[in-house]
């Protein structure tokens, strides 16, 4: 069994699956893909998300705003708090850093990112983190809030390995998509070689990042087992064990079980 532990079923190109998102979930379940947590990215795709929650039973959410989503964003910690109430809202986020884009938002973006930490750890739900060249900023701000309390996810990871063990020693999990398949990506794939198995997730973030061999073509949870497979044959593992272990950190993290 796998879990699309990153996605945003509400922004799938659904060609590919005759328009239909039944199609493309269950494609995805015949390829062994059981379960999918669905991210929010702004208050106007929230709903949207939650809606899809409560339609699929595999279909879980999270509550927040994107870094890349702050301009006419704002969001209090009992915004959030009271969104984290669904029974099918599991994580605070995508919220965190974004310098690579937009660093001139930092400053909305570094605000918003302390009250998505906040109402986490109000709410005592993980994190979902998006970083991207805010190193320092995105640990510190982790630290200064006490984010170890909820823990949380460093989706899509890109980052060093300095920064994956920090972040690990926090509570933290280290989730990869489709960029560890990119032929040019080889320091990351040194990167998930070394972090520990017990905190390694697997996402697709598709739409996007479609991964190697599907480059070109839209992405959709299916994929998400090239990025396992991937990972399970740099780690020299068998792959049907390391889905096991990677559907437990899945389920440990948000689920607590």
């Amino acid at each position: 069994m796998l879990v699309d532990s990153h996605c945003h079923l509400d922004r799938l190109d659904l060609s590919p699956f005759n328009g239909n998102l039944d199609e493309a979930l269950l494609s995805a379940r015949n390829s062994g893909v059981e379960e999918y947590l669905c991210v929010a990215i702004n208050k106007e795709n929230q709903q949207a998300v939650i809606q899809l929650a409560e339609q699929y039973e595999s279909v879980y959410a999270s509550a927040g705003i994107h870094p890349l989503n702050t301009e006419g964003q704002d969001a209090d910690v009992e915004y959030l708090y009271e969104i984290s109430k669904h029974p099918k809202v599991v994580a605070i986020g995508e919220t965190g850093l974004d310098y690579y884009y937009a660093k001139d938002t930092a400053t909305k973006q570094k605000s918003l990112f302390h009250t998505h930490i906040q109402a986490a750890v109000k709410a005592d739900l993980p994190l979902i983190i998006h970083t991207r060249d805010a190193r320092e900023d995105t640990l510190r701000i982790l630290k200064e809030e006490g984010a170890e309390r909820v823990g949380g996810v460093l989706h899509c990871f890109t980052e060093s390995l300095e920064m994956a063990i920090t972040a690990i020693e926090m509570g933290f999990y280290i989730s990869f998509s489709g960029i560890v398949t990119f032929r040019n990506a080889e320091s990351l794939r040194d990167v998930a070689r070394q972090v520990p198995l017990e905190r390694i997730l697997v996402e697709t973030d598709s739409p996007y990042l479609t991964p190697a061999p599907h480059r070109g073509k839209p992405n959709s949870p299916r994929h998400v087992v090239d990025v396992a497979r991937c990972l399970s044959e740099l780690r020299g593992l068998d792959f049907d064990e390391f889905c096991a272990q990677t559907t437990r950190n899945y389920k440990k993290l948000f689920f607590n079980k």
